[in-house]
């Protein structure tokens, strides 16, 4: 062959690399897809109190059923702009401990990492106007408490996964590593694949925000979907999106804009996600909980609310409970039911379970309002299933 034939052939040899490497370059490695496996098996064995037992034990499960957990936003407090926004001793222990038996219940357990972790430096973000903008900084030392809890994946395709700039964002992503899980949703790493019991998740996720993977490019996040469906057997997509507050419950199936900034069309991308193979989708962004769905036999939540915002984050009223979902489905990411585990904040505990239900009774109001067509019946008790 001619050099001058080689050249193109190189050309389209690279692009092929570069195309594979922006799939797969973010912190998978077999001797972290073992050391994640290996963490999962460790903290599985939790020593269950009364309460979350009853949270537990509640919807029947076959050998041939996966069990998907998904949360929202969770930053366990931050040392900037001082210290005392962290928790007492920084110890960071407690905040989970109410809940860490649900969540070491499923086969793989996901949630919304909000802020950087960072001890100190970084290069805060500039903010046009502070009064409704915030930087948070977590201390390297409360890593481990997120994977002591069960967590096995971690979205960073939000608002603040560049509030310290790139030294940040490195710091966090080794921490994360280093702690036996997985990350993704940022331009440089936009999935990473999760494989537990012989089953393989894929994960991606998205955002609107600078460095992330942008959920307002549709035909692009497709892309990055239909491949990461090639590679395994469950695609769970994660997307922070929507207006934020009290006053923005609700899907409203439109384009959303929050002081001025387009946040996408959350119904709109979960529908187009699962067009391109996604299974279980879950939202978060709005700082309240919003609706759940069911789309072609795949679950889609729209807003898991604020799980375990230590401090800067309001918690009153709505945005103080939130759900802790749980996903079951076959072992190809058809949705077989649910579970609402309904959990509220108290400021400088974390999150706790809920004897009143708030949660359950909000997702249901608020899916009978949004999404009516849905067929899904969702109990008292948190169970989601699907009418005939």
């Amino acid at each position: 062959m001619s050099q001058k034939n080689k050249q193109p052939l190189l050309l389209l040899i690279i692009a092929a690399v570069i195309s594979f490497s922006s799939l797969s370059s973010c912190n998978q490695v077999d001797s972290v897809e073992a050391a994640s496996s290996q963490t999962k098996e460790q903290t599985k064995k939790p020593v269950k109190s009364k309460e979350t037992t009853m949270a537990i034990a509640s919807v029947k499960t076959t050998a041939d059923t996966l069990t998907i957990i998904g949360v929202g936003d969770m930053m366990l407090g931050t040392n900037y702009p001082s210290a005392a926004h962290l928790p007492k001793g920084q110890d960071c222990t407690p905040l989970l401990s109410y809940v860490k038996d649900v969540l070491s219940s499923g086969d793989v357990t996901f949630g919304n990492l909000e802020g950087v972790f960072l001890n100190k430096g970084g290069t805060v973000k500039q903010c046009s106007d502070p009064t409704v903008c915030y930087a948070f900084r977590t201390p390297d030392s409360f890593m481990p408490c997120i994977a002591d809890a069960g967590f096995d994946l971690l979205s960073l395709a939000n608002n603040h996964t560049s509030d310290f700039g790139h030294k940040g964002r490195v710091n966090t992503k080794k921490l994360i590593t280093e702690n036996g899980m997985k990350y993704a949703g940022l331009v440089d790493c936009p999935t990473t694949i999760y494989e537990n019991n012989g089953v393989k998740y894929g994960f991606c996720a998205f955002a609107p925000n600078s460095g992330t993977c942008d959920i307002r490019k549709i035909k692009a996040a497709q892309n990055i979907v239909r491949e990461l469906s090639l590679k395994t057997d469950v695609v769970i997509v994660s997307f922070h999106g929507g207006a934020e507050g009290s006053r923005h419950q609700h899907v409203t199936r439109k384009t959303e804009f929050f002081y001025g900034e387009n946040r996408g069309n959350v119904y709109n991308f979960a529908r187009k996600m699962i067009d391109a193979g996604a299974d279980v989708l879950f939202g978060h962004g709005p700082h309240v909980t919003r609706a759940i769905d069911i789309y072609k036999e795949r679950f889609i939540c729209y807003s898991m609310g604020n799980f375990v915002t230590y401090s800067r984050i309001n918690i009153n009223g709505v945005s103080g409970i939130a759900p802790i979902i749980k996903v079951f489905t076959d072992k190809t990411g058809r949705f077989l039911s649910g579970e609402i585990v309904p959990t509220y904040q108290v400021k400088g505990k974390g999150p706790q379970i809920d004897s009143k239900k708030r949660v359950i009774k909000k997702i249901r109001e608020l899916t009978t309002k949004d999404i009516p067509e849905a067929k899904l019946v969702i109990s008292d008790d948190g169970i989601i299933t699907v009418t005939k």
